[in-house]
């Protein structure tokens, strides 16, 4: 199985993700911060996780993941959109790189916490409109702490 976690910041979901698929399997982490990205590659290499491949990248920008076409199985979009300027960009480009039969995992801030950026977030109903209209299906929604919200949508 092979996943792109957009916007991975220093690996919160890379490095579980990448213990999940195991040494058959691979995680591209993506991100436009190259820090990000050195502090990832230090924890993997100190975790001796091997399966992990940074790739510093603009989500907003056609092509900007580097990787192929339908390349990956799933593609997740964790805390991103509320730092993004062109979301329709980044679920296109999440769309080009999925599998026919792949998925997005979607998590991001409620609206209703105190904790969290300030500024722009994402209403549920707002995500499922940004997905449907690039051509995505809502699977499901699932739990995941007090601060967010999941939706699965299939391609």
């Amino acid at each position: 199985m092979e996943i792109a976690d957009f916007g991975c910041g220093h690996g919160y979901f890379s490095l579980p993700l990448a213990r999940k698929v195991g040494d058959n399997g691979k995680v591209y982490a993506i991100d436009v911060l190259s820090e990000a990205l050195e502090a990832l590659n230090s924890r993997a290499k100190m975790e001796r996780i091997k399966n992990i491949e940074t790739k510093r990248g603009n989500l907003e920008k056609e092509g900007g993941s580097a990787l192929g076409d339908e390349s990956c199985n799933i593609v997740l979009v964790s805390n991103l959109l509320f730092q993004t300027e062109e979301d329709e960009k980044v679920i296109r480009e999440a769309k080009r790189i999925l599998k026919s039969d792949g998925k997005v995992i979607f998590i991001e801030w409620r609206q209703d916490v105190p904790l969290g950026p300030i500024g722009k977030r994402v209403k549920t109903e707002e995500a499922k409109k940004l997905f449907e209209k690039e051509g995505f299906f809502l699977e499901k929604e699932f739990a995941t702490d007090n601060y967010h919200y999941g939706i699965i949508f299939r391609k």
